[in-house]
């Protein structure tokens, strides 16, 4: 049997830690055991999902250093490696399983759905959504097929009694059928969800093991059930611990960087990140800390992963990095550092906006230091202004920052749109606006576009600098966030509205 392993990115944002954690170790498994690692990309949500996200995974994984032997860019027998380009291959499943009588067509509406939550719930019961709880009499359903409503397919599942999953480091894991909801496979625009695609691809394309997050674990009767169902063999199931910030809290954006692309607009050298993400819940027989990728290959055994959530800490992150600077001749610190910081595609779109802005070469610094700058050194001082009292800064910044992380195509055009429309709704003027956000993102005012800038540096460095800048004034604790989240919404409702009008 030849190992064949995957990892199954959706392109819906900024590429993530957590993807390339969970790539290396599908990665290093497949090389320690002359096997096949592919990538598959999982964009079944049509409305979330982008070309440019895309691209930057494949970017990100190539700058770390992965390869794959089959993919969306490298083909393989067992394309195509897009879900949404498999439509037809999960509809002729659904198919089967609504002809073998393992699943249903369910004309549920929201509302219907809501109020069997509220009755469960007001009712003591912790249980999913059964079958049961979601049949219609004959004639409902007729009705309502004639008259065209959409439907989504779910799949049957026991209402009691427990599945047991067998885990690579886990061992047998029992869950109860009674948590496992009738969970759809296929939603009203026609596309599967991803327990249904994951399945089916994982099976078509000869997966024999799937590492993956421990996230998933909860998910997994659902998979089982699937395979029974199709009558296939079940992949060996491997769940990952995972990352945590150094509070021990899940990783998230909020505490920590997440993306990718932000070590390396920072400055880290990929063979530093892909160290560290190996030894996230893994290490060498002889626990040293820095090695490269070939040497943790060699030595990969996947028991040796430890069950306990690793924490990943970006300041031993920078130290593991200044291990491998330090290793480097001063050749080759300059190459990589004008490769980093020099290169014409970083570095040409730059030269238009500085160069009616300059009268000697010595002015550059000045104006651009910041596109060479990792998070911008700011105090509270730094956003005194007449037009903000007190929080309102804070406000202002969050808002565009929950707007931008929104933005699906960055580009200046769609960053101008977002800003300008909530400087409107907010009465503030634009100038005075965008004075927050050159200060998080620039430092300065006294530079190029605010807007450009943002442009030009990219979605996940300007995400991070304005999520720093929120640090440095005082992040709102949990009760003002959350009336931030409600006034933001007021917002937005008020901008699609105006966007209607004009």
């Amino acid at each position: 049997m030849t190992v064949r392993t995957r990892v199954a990115p959706s392109p819906t944002g900024d590429p993530h830690v957590g993807t390339a954690y969970i790539a290396l170790f599908n990665l290093a498994f497949a090389r320690q055991h002359g096997g096949k690692f592919l990538l598959r990309i999982e964009d079944t949500d049509q409305q979330r999902s982008t070309p440019e996200s895309e691209q930057a995974i494949l970017d990100s994984l190539r700058w770390l250093g992965m390869d794959w032997d089959e993919g969306p860019d490298v083909g393989g027998d067992y394309g195509p490696y897009r879900q949404s380009e498999r439509r037809a291959i999960y509809e002729e499943h659904v198919q089967k399983l609504l002809d073998s009588g393992n699943a249903f067509r369910c004309y549920r509406t929201n509302e219907e759905l809501d109020q069997l939550r509220i009755t469960k719930q007001e009712g003591g019961s912790l249980t999913a959504l059964k079958v049961s709880d979601l049949e219609l009499p004959a004639d409902v359903i007729a009705e309502r097929e004639a008259a065209g409503a959409p439907f989504v397919v779910r799949m049957k599942v026991p209402e009691e009694g427990t599945c047991v999953v067998n885990d690579m480091l886990r061992g047998e894991i029992e869950l109860d059928w009674s948590q496992v909801d009738a969970q759809i496979l296929m939603k009203s625009d026609g596309m599967p969800t991803y327990h249904l695609a994951n399945v089916v691809d994982d099976h078509l394309m000869a997966i024999t093991h799937v590492i993956r997050g421990e996230e998933w674990i909860s998910s997994a009767p659902k998979h089982v059930l699937l395979y029974q169902y199709f009558g296939w063999d079940m992949p060996k199931l491997c769940h990952m611990p995972l990352l945590r910030n150094p509070d021990k809290s899940k990783l998230s954006k909020r505490k920590n960087p997440t993306s990718i692309m932000y070590y390396e607009r920072m400055g880290f050298m990929p063979e530093a990140v892909l160290n560290y993400l190996g030894r996230m819940g893994w290490s060498m027989p002889d626990e040293s800390e820095k090695f490269s990728r070939d040497e943790m290959f060699t030595n990969f055994d996947i028991q040796r992963v430890s069950l306990g959530g690793p924490v990943f800490d970006v300041e031993k992150l920078r130290w593991l990095n200044s291990l491998w600077l330090r290793e480097l001749t001063a050749e080759q610190f300059a190459e990589r550092f004008a490769a980093w910081g020099f290169n014409p595609e970083r570095v040409l779109p730059v030269i238009p906006h500085l160069q009616p802005r300059v009268e000697v070469f010595s002015d550059v610094a000045p104006l651009a230091g910041h596109f060479l700058s990792g998070l911008t050194p700011l105090t509270p001082e730094s956003f005194e202004h007449k037009a903000y009292e007190g929080e309102e800064v804070v406000a202002v910044l969050q808002y565009g920052l929950w707007l931008l992380e929104a933005t699906r195509h960055w580009e200046k055009e769609n960053i101008e749109k977002a800003l300008f429309g909530l400087a409107k709704q907010m009465e503030i003027k634009v100038r005075d606006f965008l004075f927050p956000f050159f200060m998080a993102i620039a430092g300065t005012s006294s530079t190029i576009s605010v807007l450009d800038t943002m442009a030009l540096l990219g979605p996940d460095m300007s995400r991070a600098r304005i999520r720093h800048a929120i640090d440095v004034l005082g992040a709102p604790g949990k009760k003002k966030l959350k009336k931030l989240e409600k006034d933001f919404q007021a917002i937005v409702r008020a901008i699609e509205a105006s966007e209607t009008t004009d």
